[in-house]
């Protein structure tokens, strides 16, 4: 028990050098045309090091925070801005996947083409069921990119057992120890497991959890690209590496709105009902549009 707090403390500490010294040796790990770099860069991204380097910057941030309760709303403000952002952006996928199911309907039905062919000189052309499967990325990245901004706007389905029965602070109260002991460990568990297992599939020799720095170095001798293309069928889809970068994008995601969500519910604890929902950016439906929702609801 002893031995584990004296850990903590010490990574603590270390993260201080550990965040400087890769900020100011950027080549040893961002330097892609070297081998070693590349597998710095997959040891560290799942490493104990660079866990601790997140912690202490949010330690550092809430303490300076709660003395000074300006930065804090700056934080709320950034990191919202973030979640809001990639999710408006993301949200646009829907459009496409919308549309190129009606184009692939067309190019069968209509057309009864085996292939679609995108752009000019040297269009991009695949079989009409690798389009169909590509469908299913679309439908990721609104999962994956959105999961913040649903989350800021109040769009994911909450059950409801005392939350609307208690009181206003007591709300609060829930919302901080909800971001801070259910949404941050469960993104902290989902990069850690999907860093990896992205990186195993982008590269060989195969990195693995478990591997120290020391024996990925070693692996880098005989290190190479092999980014995966299988498909689920002969013509299908084969980018299905580009969902394990959404799996380690929706961990970052979930992880930074925790951080702001716990932020947002101690400075309305702290400041009272009338700091509820400040700067606060929320998409604001028009007068028709809200007068719908109303009706059904």
């Amino acid at each position: 028990m002893v031995d584990g707090i004296v850990w903590i403390f010490q990574n603590i500490a270390l993260a201080f050098y550990n965040f400087f010294y890769a900020v100011t040796h950027p080549s040893l790990w961002l330097d892609w045309s070297n081998s070693e770099a590349i597998m710095r860069f997959i040891y560290y991204g799942g490493s104990a090091e660079f866990f601790f380097v997140v912690l202490t910057s949010f330690l550092i941030f809430t303490a300076v925070g709660i003395w000074k309760t300006g930065v804090m709303w700056r934080c709320v403000r950034i990191l919202e801005g973030i979640g809001n952002t990639v999710g408006r952006v993301a949200a646009w996928a829907g459009l496409l996947m919308v549309l190129q199911q009606v184009l692939i309907i067309f190019v069968q039905r209509i057309f009864s083409s085996a292939q679609i062919s995108i752009g000019f000189g040297l269009p991009f052309t695949k079989d009409v069921s690798w389009w169909g499967e590509e469908l299913k990325l679309y439908n990721a990245m609104i999962v994956c990119l959105c999961v913040g901004y649903t989350f800021i706007q109040g769009g994911h389905v909450r059950v409801d057992l005392v939350y609307s029965a208690v009181s206003y602070r007591t709300k609060r109260v829930i919302d901080m120890f909800g971001s801070l002991f259910f949404m941050m460990p469960v993104a902290v568990l989902i990069w850690m497991y999907g860093w990896f297992f992205l990186w195993r599939h982008l590269v060989v020799p195969k990195p693995s959890a478990s591997d120290q720095l020391d024996r990925l170095l070693a692996k880098s001798r005989a290190f190479r690209w092999n980014v995966e293309t299988l498909g689920f069928s002969p013509n299908g889809f084969n980018g299905y590496f580009l969902f394990k970068i959404l799996l380690v994008l929706f961990a970052a995601l979930v992880f930074i709105q925790a951080v702001a969500f716990f932020y947002r519910s101690y400075l309305e604890w702290k400041e009272g009902p009338e700091s509820e929902g400040k700067y606060l950016d929320k998409d604001a439906l028009g007068d028709d549009d809200a007068q719908l929702v109303a009706d059904i609801h």
